[in-house]
């Protein structure tokens, strides 16, 4: 038996069964998997030749959608936030532009990457997952605090890929043309503003790994995960025309900010027009801040698009609470309306609700964490009760609620 098993051969190629990691018996020969896959590359290009073509036609912008339509769509779902939603629009709609260059043109337009800055729950991951829903291109959001340098604990940086790679269904011609964002990237700065003596694996050395994926390069992509599945074959996709959107919240930026501004209004030039908006500092911010703040040119350099997210006030929590298509009042509304109860929060409520997370200073999540701890009781108890058809929440119930709950018992500094 072990003989005729040796005897084996790929009636395609020749090659032995101790040579080819699969050999598939027919009716009368056998087949590798390389000749598989040089099959199915030969039948995709003869009887399916179209497809791709009719691929990257998915991928082009309608001619009538403008930055300006990009921007109305976020301002259905995200209150404020202008100077972020204009850089945002601007930059998708250029590269859809750049998506459909014909490649014999003498200028090549090149992609730019954007990094968005703002403090915990200004909204920034709601801004790429609101732009996710309306695009037409593969779209993945991903964590930078998971990634470490090759050969340590963790996941490597070309998982990012193999994120974007599932969203398509593997086909890596969508893939080439996607948009990524990059969540947390201040989590990956390194711990000094001078390099270290001992590695920075999951700090300086992702920055460093993530240099050529942001600039393009063809990467080699496990599908499934690099570690997990170290026997699977690796996908080689290019990045030269996917665009990076980076975020995060560089805590304790402002400090940095501060610093340098107070450097310039200082002395006989001071004036009005120099006059700094101390609440709102994060709006001063520049490229040289972010090497500050920990991360290395190289990467800055091909991050050149800096915008910032405003800090939000009463009034724009306020508006949060109630005004977008899916806000919370909204969504709690809908849980009622499935139990047959119609719910309404007062205007004195919602602003009790605002106040709060303010006080909290948790940003917009706090105002789920404050409306969970005062929607609690009525959630558990509402479902048993059958005569119920209306309930409101005022401000004194409100108050009330919250003031049996442990965020209540939070001490602000």
């Amino acid at each position: 038996m072990r003989k005729n098993e040796k005897g084996f051969r790929c009636s395609f190629c020749g090659r032995d069964k101790s040579e080819a990691l699969i050999l598939i018996a027919g009716v009368d020969g056998h087949i590798c998997e390389t000749c598989v896959e040089q099959a199915q590359e030969i039948i995709e290009e003869e009887l399916y030749a179209g497809q791709e073509i009719a691929d990257q036609d998915e991928l082009n912008l309608n001619d009538s959608i403008l930055p300006k339509d990009i921007k109305t769509h976020l301002d259905e779902y995200i209150i404020g936030q202008d100077e972020a939603k204009k850089f945002l629009s601007v930059a998708v709609y250029n590269h859809y532009k750049r998506l459909r260059q014909s490649k014999n043109d003498a200028v090549e337009i090149e992609k730019s990457n954007i990094l968005f800055v703002g403090n915990t729950g200004t909204g920034k991951t709601l801004l790429a997952k609101t732009i996710a829903k309306f695009l037409n291109v593969p779209f993945a959001i991903v964590d930078a605090t998971v990634f470490t340098e090759a050969g340590y604990v963790g996941e490597d940086v070309e998982s990012i890929l193999s994120r974007l790679l599932q969203v398509c269904d593997y086909k890596v011609k969508l893939a080439e043309r996607g948009i990524i964002y990059i969540d947390e990237l201040d989590k990956i700065a390194r711990k000094g503003d001078n390099p270290s003596i001992t590695r920075d694996v999951s700090g300086e050395g992702v920055q460093q790994a993530l240099l050529k994926m942001l600039e393009g390069t063809d990467v080699n992509v496990p599908p499934q995960g690099g570690r997990k599945h170290p026997e699977q074959k690796l996908v080689k996709v290019n990045t030269e025309n996917i665009l990076f959107i980076c975020g995060g919240a560089f805590d304790g930026i402002e400090r940095i900010i501060a610093n340098r501004m107070n450097t310039q209004v200082i002395g006989f030039n001071s004036d009005d027009k120099n006059q700094v908006d101390r609440e709102n500092l994060i709006k001063y911010i520049t490229h040289k801040d972010i090497k500050s703040f920990g991360l290395i040119p190289e990467i800055i350099g091909r991050l050149p698009v800096l915008t910032y997210l405003e800090p939000l006030d009463q009034v724009a929590l306020r508006r949060i609470l109630s005004e977008p298509k899916n806000s919370l009042i909204k969504q709690y509304q809908k849980l009622f309306e499935l139990e047959g109860i119609e719910l309404t929060f007062s205007k004195d409520a919602q602003e009790y609700i605002a106040e709060k997370a303010l006080e909290y200073k948790l940003g917009a999540r706090g105002l789920r964490s404050i409306c969970e701890a005062i929607m609690m009781d009525a959630m558990y108890e509402m479902p048993s009760e059958k005569n119920v058809e209306k309930f409101e929440i005022t401000k004194t119930y409100a108050v009330e609620k919250l003031g049996g709950s442990k965020l209540a018992k939070l001490k602000v500094a």
